[in-house]
């Protein structure tokens, strides 16, 4: 045996063990090594744009909380506004109430008072009658007209 006879041979059988391996063996395992390239490319892909949706929805979030919130806020504002203009309506309400119930009591109490005084003249004009008529009963009498009608006519004279 020789030796260099043995490296020729060796040498041969190394290049067709090389040549077989990029004929049948390395071009299969190349592809597989490019598809599990590609997905993993498009697993990246897709987990960034899941990350980008995930943030994009969390501002969505955040935005319509804060929506919600100014829009709550601006309800409660409303209602607080509609609060005050209703009792403030009702103030003025109970005031012309006030208003009109007083110069119904004042002008009631003109009526009364005139009614009163009406009523007291005619008692004090029927008293001072009562007491005319009393006293010219008692009063007039004949003799002591004549004495009276004698006096005015001799102090005439």
């Amino acid at each position: 045996m020789n030796i260099n006879l043995t490296m020729f041979g060796q040498l041969i059988m190394f290049a067709m063990f090389t040549w077989f391996c990029m004929k049948f063996i390395w071009p299969p395992i190349v592809m597989a090594m490019e598809e599990r390239k590609k997905r993993i490319e498009s697993g990246l892909l897709a987990a960034e744009r899941g990350r980008s949706e995930q943030e994009e929805a969390q501002a969505k979030v955040q935005e319509m909380i804060n929506q919600s919130k100014d829009q709550a806020a601006e309800i409660i504002a409303n209602a607080t506004r509609q609060a005050s203009n209703m009792v403030e309506d009702a103030k003025d309400v109970a005031l012309k109430e006030a208003g009109k119930v007083k110069e119904k009591a004042q002008a009631q109490l003109e009526q009364d008072t005139i009614q009163t005084r009406n009523e007291l003249k005619n008692q004090v004009s029927d008293l001072v009658m009562q007491g005319i008529s009393a006293v010219l009963a008692k009063e007039v009498d004949a003799k002591v007209h004549q004495q009276m009608l004698g006096k005015l006519s001799q102090s005439l004279s």
